[in-house]
C-alpha cells in the first residue's frame, strides 16, 4: 500500500495531507525518510512527527466516517496542524479525527466540507472534475459590466490564466462567482489584478452542498442526498 493511503487510511490525515508531510520530511518508515510514492509492508513503522502512527483500533474501521459542512468564521485557518492557534480542527471540536477537504482562506468565511474519510478528498479536488464552487464578493468599487467579463474570461495570477468562470453583479459593490478550480487566494489575486480589492468573501456553495441558513460558526452533518451529489459514482459512504 502506498504510505499515503496508509497514513490516510490511518485516520491521521487526509492523503493530501499526508504527501505533504513526507514532502516535509517529517514522516519516517522504518527509520528513513521516504520519498513520495514509497510503499508500506505489513510490520513496516511509521513514525510522523516522533510518533509512531497507530492502527485503528478493532472495529474502528466499521465505523461510519464523518461529512460534515461548516460556515467557517473569518480569522480560522484550515490545517490540521494542532500547534497553529485557530485551527479549523480545533474549532470544530469533533470527537473523530476529521480535516478539512481544500482550503478556505483564514481572510474567508463561509462553506468548507470536513470529512474522516481520506479516500474521498483528492476525488473531490481533483480539478479535470470541474465540481463548482460559489462565493458572493464584495470590493470597494462599483461592480461594472466591464470588470464582470474581465473575471469570467480569465485573468493571469500565479504565471497562469484562469479558467472561465461565471460571474454575476448582485449589488453595487458585490457580486458572485462560481469558480471549477481552486488556486491561492485565487478570487482575491484576480480582482486585484483588475484594480479592485476584495473586503468580503464568503464561499455559499461547493458542487450540491449549499451553505444555506448555517450560522457563522455552525456546523451540521450532510445528508445523504448531498453526499450522493458530491460523488454520484460512488456507491458507499
Amino acid at each position: 500500500m502506498r504510505l499515503n493511503k496508509h497514513i490516510s487510511e490511518s485516520g491521521y490525515c487526509s492523503r493530501r495531507e499526508a504527501d505533504r508531510l513526507i514532502a516535509e520530511g517529517r514522516v519516517l518508515l522504518n527509520g528513513k525518510r521516504p520519498g513520495i510514492g514509497a510503499q508500506v509492508e505489513e510490520g513496516d513503522k511509521v513514525v510522523i512527527d516522533g510518533q509512531e502512527l497507530r492502527k485503528r483500533a478493532a472495529g474502528a474501521g466499521a465505523r461510519k466516517h464523518v461529512y460534515i459542512a461548516l460556515n467557517k468564521p473569518v480569522g480560522v485557518t484550515c490545517t490540521t496542524e494542532a500547534d497553529v492557534k485557530g485551527n479549523i480542527v480545533d474549532f470544530v471540536g469533533h470527537q473523530q479525527r476529521i480535516f478539512p477537504i481544500g482550503r478556505l482562506d483564514k481572510d474567508s468565511e463561509g462553506l468548507i466540507l470536513l470529512t474522516s474519510n481520506g479516500d474521498i478528498v483528492n476525488e473531490i479536488l481533483r480539478s479535470e472534475n470541474n465540481h463548482e464552487k460559489e462565493y458572493l464578493v464584495g470590493v470597494n468599487k462599483t461592480v461594472t459590466d466591464e470588470f464582470l467579463r474581465a473575471m469570467a474570461g480569465g485573468v493571469r495570477i500565479h504565471g497562469q490564466l484562469t479558467k472561465p468562470c461565471k460571474t454575476r453583479r448582485i449589488a453595487k459593490f458585490g457580486f458572485s462567482i462560481v469558480l471549477t478550480q481552486g488556486l491561492n487566494r485565487q478570487i482575491r489575486l484576480m480582482a486585484e489584478a483588475l484594480g479592485y480589492k476584495v473586503v468580503q468573501l464568503r464561499r455559499v456553495r461547493i458542487i450540491n452542498v449549499k451553505l444555506g441558513h448555517l450560522k457563522v460558526g455552525q456546523w451540521r452533518n450532510l445528508t445523504e442526498p448531498e453526499l450522493r451529489g458530491l460523488l454520484p459514482q460512488r456507491s458507499e459512504w
